[in-house]
């Protein structure tokens, strides 16, 4: 988590420094929730993917711990840069078969509760993808 902390606060320091008033405080934000509007103040940044959170997900981050948390912030970071096929890395990556859409999952942590994150692939010509759920595996849409 100290790496992840650091990485903010660079990011604040960056955002301070160019006089964007949009970000008042920065207390308890993710790294993934920052850097979309790193573009806005013209710093480039490399990514290719827009990433968005469903309403249910974003609540049921809230209820992740710390460790979960950072992994998910990696993951979402690896989404932005990689696009939906994050890579090999990732612990039981793979599509959703049977569906209609475009549907992936992995898993976040391993053991007792293991933690997974759903995504769907919203549009490939605007790069849009949706997390969909995190959480439990035993809760999983799938």
């Amino acid at each position: 988590m100290l790496y992840a902390e650091s990485v903010l606060s660079i990011f604040v320091a960056i955002l301070s420094s160019v006089k964007c008033t949009f970000v008042s405080v920065l207390t308890k934000v993710f790294i993934w929730q920052i850097l979309p509007y790193l573009t806005i103040c013209n710093i480039l940044i490399a990514m290719t993917w827009s990433i968005v959170f469903s309403k249910s997900a974003s609540k049921q981050t809230k209820k992740l711990n710390k460790k979960t948390l950072f992994i998910l912030d990696l993951l979402v970071m690896d989404l932005m840069t990689k696009g939906p096929s994050p890579g090999k890395k990732w612990p039981n990556y793979s599509k959703l078969k049977g569906q209609n859409a475009d549907y992936r999952h992995c898993h976040l942590s391993k053991g007792s509760p293991t933690y997974v994150c759903c995504w769907e692939i919203v549009d490939k010509t605007i790069k849009l993808i949706e997390v969909y759920y995190v959480g439990t595996h035993e809760k999983a849409p799938y």
